[in-house]
């Protein structure tokens, strides 16, 4: 245990009272309101036997639930960020919380040394089995991994490869009830070469060994006007095998589900939810939750550009063994998605959660909401050379041919966590010149952000505002209103507006106003992923002891999602 530190004690007051100010101030619908507190932020519904989509408005793309003993278990692709596969935990569908992450860091460890925008853990499957959970995931580049834990809140195994190659995604298993196991995957057409096709290979029940024979058993040529069949979820009911599906694209897909009666097929096939009249665009991959309470629910995400793909919980119904998901209120057994819904019915009393975004660096670890852009090194960073805050080393700035933060593994970012929302951070800065970059980016294919950098010619820091357009086809940042800096500390301040705009502003004595700088900035997706916001310390030939502390890093909401 750490001792009582009257600092940290006066950072926790501080942040409450404004945290408080603010909820007591803010104007909501009256059917809705915002919950605030020392973690983060969550918009719930007050009539607390609805819900309202989505249930997360932040990126987990992909996500995959699974049920046991009325406790909910999601994860979602990470990509190339680490730590990967996030861990979460509910009890009723609606109300989640990070509880853990599968991948400390990311196997091959040297090859994920280096940032990998979009490739590393693409869409997982969880289940549970033989009193284990296990993840089958895949790097496209590698092959099919899994992971097991008798806890999901504690260690997961070392990732084994079952089944290596290139443009192998999307892996679902399947133990079936006479005995044997098999393996469904997709493929990714920028690796094999070809896509639209759904493979199936027998399996040892404990996933040692995955056969190198497989069946095509889902061809989209097969169905008309099927394009992009991918992410599948396999599962049996009433003596049919079922392969829930989405096809068409993330963005303006749908959801369609594949049924037969022989695991070899033929199958036929349904959609099952699309958009139709609703306002969810592309209502895509997911997982259908059986609950204890013998109600059927289906989460999926929806892609939403900067926001990346937000997470959505959907009624689900059978009718002539073929599920309905989302309302079907023209009767054409086609769900469209729900906005508000009566929520599942649960055992426990649940406490409405707020999602952990804000971070006051008081405990002895990186919060959850953490992550780094590529595999991390414990040199970068430290919560105890000064408790209360976290002290960013001075780390390479990595370009190819330009001046860009695109391939700088040290970044230090987290999700969005909402629709708008004020974030804002302190730094303070070591006496000597900074002679390097550090600050608060909006982090995508294209970015921004406001700091300090140093300045060559007169040999002291500035405060700058700056912008990198097409960093994935490589940029170069553009410093705009350099300001003169001649202080420690400074607040800096991002306001994102429900359009996806960010106003980024500064100060350097805690009672003046906030001075805007720069230009509105449309933030932007990253590869395969939304927007992302954090922290930076770099340059271009660092100095390992130079240093500079964030105090706290707060979101507060600004308006109903």
């Amino acid at each position: 245990m750490r001792p009582i530190n009257i600092i940290i004690l006066l950072k926790f007051f501080v942040y409450y009272l404004v945290t408080f100010s603010f909820s007591a101030k803010s104007i909501a619908p009256p059917d809705a309101a915002y919950v605030t507190d020392n973690t983060g932020i969550k918009r719930v519904s007050l009539n607390t036997d609805d819900y309202t989509n989505p249930i997360l408005h932040a990126d987990y793309s992909d996500p995959d639930v699974v049920a046991v003993n009325g406790h909910y278990y999601m994860t979602a692709s990470s990509f190339n960020s680490a730590p990967g596969l996030p861990i979460l935990h509910s009890t009723d569908l609606v109300n989640w919380s990070l509880i853990n992450y599968a991948l400390t860091e990311q196997i091959p460890v040297t090859h994920y040394q280096k940032v990998q925008h979009g490739n590393g853990v693409w869409a997982p499957n969880i289940r549970y089995h033989n009193n284990l959970f296990w993840i089958f995931y895949p790097d496209p580049d590698f092959g099919i991994y899994v992971t097991t834990t008798a806890n999901p809140a504690k260690k997961w195994s070392k990732p084994r490869l079952i089944l290596s190659g290139k443009g192998l995604i999307d892996p679902t298993p399947l133990w079936d009830d006479n005995g044997k196991s098999y393996l469904l995957h997709a493929w990714a057409k920028s690796r094999s070469g070809f896509n639209n096709v759904l493979s199936l290979r027998e399996m040892t029940s404990d996933a040692s060994s995955v056969s190198s024979l497989f069946t095509h058993i889902i061809d989209g040529k097969n169905f008309p006007g099927y394009r992009t069949i991918e992410g599948p979820k396999f599962y049996k009911r009433n003596g049919y095998y079922y392969i829930f599906a989405p096809a068409g694209g993330v963005d303006l897909g749908w959801q369609s589900v594949f049924r037969s009666k022989n695991i070899a097929g033929p199958y036929q096939a349904k959609i099952v939810m699309n958009q139709g009249n609703s306002i969810i665009n592309g209502p895509h991959q997911g997982a259908w939750i059986h609950t204890d309470f013998d109600e059927d629910w289906f989460i999926h995400f929806q892609s939403k550009k900067a926001y990346g793909r937000i997470v959505h919980l959907q009624p689900m119904q059978w009718k002539n063994d073929w599920p309905i998901i989302g309302k079907d209120e023209d009767g054409d057994e086609i769900g469209e998605p729900v906005l508000r819904y009566k929520k599942p019915v649960h055992s426990d009393t649940v406490t409405i959660k707020s999602f952990k975004a804000s971070d006051d660096f008081t405990a002895e670890q990186l919060a959850l909401q953490w992550q780094w852009n590529a595999n991390s090194d414990v040199r970068w960073y430290s919560l105890t050379k000064k408790l209360g805050v976290l002290r960013l080393y001075q780390q390479k700035k990595i370009a190819e041919s330009n001046d860009s933060l695109w391939l700088t593994p040290s970044l230090l970012l987290q999700k969005l966590p909402t629709n708008t929302f004020t974030l804002t951070t302190k730094l303070t800065l070591p006496k000597l010149p900074l002679k390097g970059q550090a600050g608060l980016v909006l982090f995508g294919e294209n970015y921004a952000w406001i700091g300090i950098t140093y300045d060559k010619e007169t040999q002291t820091n500035q405060l700058v505002y700056a912008q990198c357009i097409n960093a994935r086809k490589g940029c170069n940042e553009h410093l705009k209103e350099p300001q003169p800096f001649s202080g420690n500390n400074v607040e800096l301040r991002m306001t994102m507006q429900p359009t996806g705009d960010a106003i980024f502003s500064y100060r350097t004595n805690s009672t003046d106003p906030f001075r805007i700088i720069g230009e509105h900035f449309s933030a932007t997706k990253g590869r395969w992923v939304g927007a992302k916001v954090g922290l930076f310390h770099v340059a271009s030939k660092p100095n390992a002891t130079q240093f500079i502390d964030v105090d706290y890093f707060r979101f507060t909401p600004t308006e109903q999602n």
